[in-house]
C-alpha cells in the first residue's frame, strides 16, 4: 500500500511540475514578437548576448517569448539559451515565410509538419569549363547527425510533435485570415525570389514555404526531446506577385495565442 501511495503522490508532484514549465513562443523579429509580449501579464526582459527573452504569464499560466534573430545559427543558439534558461514544456516557432506552394496565398498558414534545412546540398564533381548547373544539385539525404543515449542517429528531417500539431490545426477555423495547411517547411539563410528556383523546390523537395530558422530550432528542440510545432505565415509569395504584408505577422501571432490558449486549458 506504501509503495502505491508513495508512486501516486510522485505522479501528482511530477504533474505539479510539469504545469510550471512554460511555454516557449519564438520570432525572428520585432514584427513577429510585439504582439506576443504585448499579451503577457508581469513581463520581464532578460538578455543573453544577442538574444532577448520576455518572461510572464498568460492566464496564470508562465510563458517566455523569444527573439531569436534572423537565420540558423541565431535560432539554434536561441532555442539552445532558452531550453536551458527555462526548461520549456513546449516550444512553437512562429513568423513570416515566403510561399513555395502555388496553391497557398499570402495570409495562408502553414503548420509544419517537418523541416528540413533547404540550404544543405550535395554537388557532383564537374570539370572545369563544364558550367554551373543549380538545377541539378541535390538535398543531402542525411542533414545532421545527433547524438541520442551514446548513439549516433541520423535526420534528414525533423518532425513535429504530433500531439502540438494536432492541437494547432485543431484551431484551423478560428483563423479568419486564410487558409490553415499542415506542410513543408525549407529552412536556408536566403530569400529567393525566382519563380522558377521556388518551383524547382516545391516539385523536387515538396516545400511549401520558406524561412530561415525553424529547422535549426528543431534540430535543437530535438537534440532535448522537448516538444516542438512551428506555425509560418505566408508573408509574401512570388507565386502570385503578392509583396511581403507586415499584417500577415500580427494575424499569425494572434492565431498563436488562440492556440497557447487552448494549450493552457488542458
Amino acid at each position: 500500500m506504501f509503495k502505491k501511495v508513495a508512486f501516486l503522490s510522485f505522479l501528482i508532484s511530477f504533474s505539479a511540475i510539469g504545469a510550471k514549465q512554460p511555454i516557449l513562443i519564438q520570432g525572428a523579429m520585432d514584427i513577429e514578437t510585439n504582439v506576443l509580449i504585448n499579451a503577457l501579464d508581469n513581463a520581464k526582459e532578460r538578455q543573453r548576448g544577442s538574444w532577448t527573452f520576455w518572461e510572464g504569464d498568460i492566464k496564470g499560466h508562465p510563458v517566455v517569448i523569444s527573439r531569436t534573430e534572423i537565420g540558423l545559427a541565431n535560432a539554434a543558439a536561441s532555442t539552445t539559451l532558452g531550453i536551458e534558461l527555462f526548461n520549456p514544456k513546449f516550444i512553437i516557432n512562429q513568423g513570416t515565410a515566403g510561399g513555395h506552394d502555388p496553391e497557398l496565398y499570402r495570409g495562408d498558414i502553414v503548420v509544419g509538419a517537418r523541416s528540413f534545412n533547404m540550404g544543405a546540398y550535395k554537388v557532383e564533381y564537374t570539370e572545369k569549363g563544364k558550367g554551373i548547373h543549380p538545377e541539378q544539385w541535390k538535398n543531402f539525404d542525411v542533414v545532421m547527425r545527433l547524438r541520442k543515449d551514446g548513439e549516433l542517429v541520423d535526420y534528414s528531417h525533423y518532425d513535429a510533435d504530433d500531439a502540438l500539431l494536432a492541437h494547432t490545426l485543431s484551431y484551423a477555423d478560428a483563423y479568419k485570415h486564410g487558409n490553415v495547411v499542415s506542410g513543408v517547411i525549407g529552412t536556408a539563410d536566403e530569400w529567393n525570389r525566382e519563380v522558377d528556383r521556388i518551383n524547382w523546390f516545391h516539385e523536387s523537395l515538396g516545400t511549401s514555404v520558406e524561412e530561415m530558422e525553424t529547422s535549426a530550432a528543431a534540430l535543437v528542440a530535438e537534440a532535448y526531446d522537448v516538444p516542438f510545432v512551428s506555425i509560418r505565415v505566408l508573408s509574401n509569395t512570388d507565386q502570385h506577385n503578392q509583396d511581403f504584408d507586415p499584417a500577415t505577422a500580427k494575424n499569425c501571432q494572434k492565431f498563436v495565442l488562440d492556440v497557447v490558449d487552448g494549450l493552457i486549458e488542458k
